[in-house]
């Protein structure tokens, strides 16, 4: 029995899974190129992709260009398979970071945080790079793709429905966190009857990708069996061989527990799901972490109102730095209790599917 393939156009990948991009130096070259390689879509971030440059501090647009230029040739040498590019819009550099990506032949551009309603106009004429916005909502997706049709003649290639349960920052209003009616079991459909009248009136297919708080192949098999064409992970690739942080960031998620995960307050100005530690202690008892800002890396961040820099408390985290920093994470952290490699982690997962597919034909 073959797993069933996720098709975004002409890209066919062989295990319908992505790699959920993860920023400041988490989902970078090592990790991507590991995904890709065993059938699935390997993303790189570009949330300070050139945060180790020499220059950063000082030049982070120049930093961030190079690095990513960088981190996509080196995982092109790596693989053979998807790759994909996760770019915030949010970014105050978002415009460069999707122009590099184009340049360099990125298969597939991923971009959430805000809404990507400019986002073909960086896409030059028969360029082969696809584009799926990430949403929250059926409403979202509407909009999206009411706006490419009326100024850009196109449709996204795919769309990632991303729930609650995600790490890092969230699309919703706090108070809608745990409110039934926000789950991601009712959000994929709500999303895939919003595309039905597009790709019928178009003829084209729009895959939905499922995202948030997917941890088993179980899991992986409720969201196919309800219209999605894949899912996307993020948390569990963290604890694995090939990911880019550093050993203590992995080992975080190993002994974390389920009263560790929590919900905070960003400076970006959304909520952000991360593990609990002495950082963010501090700052949730009012404690102004020291703080300049030398990227300004994220419109919506006002330094003048932050308690510290995002940026550089993610890049001390990912090199285990937990003192100065701290890490984002999925609702299903704490399940976490092993780091295991990106093989045997795709190799569970689609075992996992399968014994779930078989147990259902025998009912």
């Amino acid at each position: 029995m073959n797993p069933p393939e996720l098709r975004i156009g002409e890209l066919i990948c062989k295990i319908p899974i992505v790699q959920g991009g993860m920023g400041v130096g988490i989902s970078m070259s090592g990790l991507a190129s590991a995904v890709a390689n065993q059938g699935g879509i390997g993303v790189l971030s570009a949330a300070m992709p050139g945060f180790l440059e020499p220059d950063a501090s000082t030049h982070m647009r120049e930093a961030s260009i190079r690095g990513l230029r960088n981190e996509i040739s080196k995982a092109r040498k790596l693989c053979v398979g998807v790759l994909g590019v996760n770019i915030m819009v949010a970014l105050t550099n978002f415009a460069d970071m999707v122009k590099v990506s184009v340049e360099e032949g990125i298969d597939i551009i991923f971009a959430g945080a805000g809404m990507p309603l400019s986002l073909p106009e960086f896409l030059p004429v028969g360029s082969k790079t696809k584009l799926a916005p990430i949403v929250s909502s059926g409403r979202a997706t509407m909009l999206i793709c009411k706006k490419w049709l009326n100024r850009y003649e196109r449709l996204p290639d795919a769309v990632v429905v991303e729930g609650p349960m995600a790490g890092g920052h969230l699309g919703f209003k706090p108070e809608q966190l745990d409110d039934p009616d926000y789950v991601l079991e009712r959000l994929v459909p709500e999303v895939i009857a919003a595309l039905a009248p597009f790709e019928k009136e178009h003829g084209q297919t729009i895959p939905v990708i499922a995202a948030g708080g997917i941890y088993t192949g179980e899991d992986i098999y409720r969201y196919l069996e309800m219209g999605a064409a894949g899912v996307q992970l993020g948390t569990r690739f963290v604890a694995t061989d090939e990911c880019d942080a550093a050993p203590a960031f992995k080992d975080l998620f190993v002994t974390a527990a389920e009263s560790d995960v929590v919900v905070i307050k960003s400076p970006v100005g959304m909520p952000g799901r991360a593990i609990r530690n002495s950082f963010l202690d501090a700052v949730k008892n009012g404690e102004r972490k020291p703080l300049k800002c030398p990227y300004h890396c994220i419109r919506t961040c006002d330094p003048e109102k932050s308690p510290y820099c995002i940026a550089i408390a993610l890049a001390n985290a990912r090199q285990g730095k937990f003192t100065y920093g701290f890490a984002f994470a999925g609702q299903n952290a704490h399940r976490v209790d092993e780091i295991v490699s990106v093989k045997a982690l795709m190799d569970e997962l689609m075992h996992d599917y399968f014994v779930t597919v078989r147990n259902k034909r025998l009912k």
